[in-house]
């Protein structure tokens, strides 16, 4: 599957806060995020990454409860476009940082599990996304 540099830098800020929001969330990773989201600001004509910036950045949409899932796509949707036209999805110290900061969440086990299986006792399994498969049992 071929990833995006805006796929990686959205999904690197919305971990990021997700992981922010927590009191176990380490030194290096708030430091990972916050140095993404300042290389973000500054390529994105915003300068330095005041607090205004910061929160336009922080995709709080898929953190705080009571947001909705319509504000959370407005929020992809914007940041996806501003990410292009910037040019920071192609910036390589940003997808650097992006990826830097993935890594850490998840070696502390921090990213979220796209799968959880169970397998046991079944026949024809597959795990992924749009799989196609012909079984013949017997």
């Amino acid at each position: 599957m071929l990833v995006t540099g805006v796929e990686v830098i959205l999904a690197a800020l919305t971990a990021g806060a997700g992981a922010g929001v927590t009191t176990t969330a380490n030194t290096a990773v708030v430091d990972a995020y916050q140095g993404l989201k300042e290389l973000l600001a500054r390529r994105m004509g915003h300068g330095s990454a005041t607090p205004a910036v910061a929160g336009d950045l922080v995709p709080d949409v898929d953190t705080v409860p009571g947001i909705h899932q319509a504000e959370a796509d407005a929020w992809r949707t914007r940041m996806a476009t501003e990410l292009s036209l910037s040019g920071a999805a192609g910036d390589t110290e940003i997808l650097t940082a992006a990826r830097h900061l993935l890594a850490l969440l998840e070696s502390q086990g921090a990213l979220p599990v796209a799968y959880q299986v169970d397998a046991r006792e079944a026949k024809g399994v597959q795990v992924g996304d749009r799989n196609i498969q012909n079984n013949t049992f017997s």
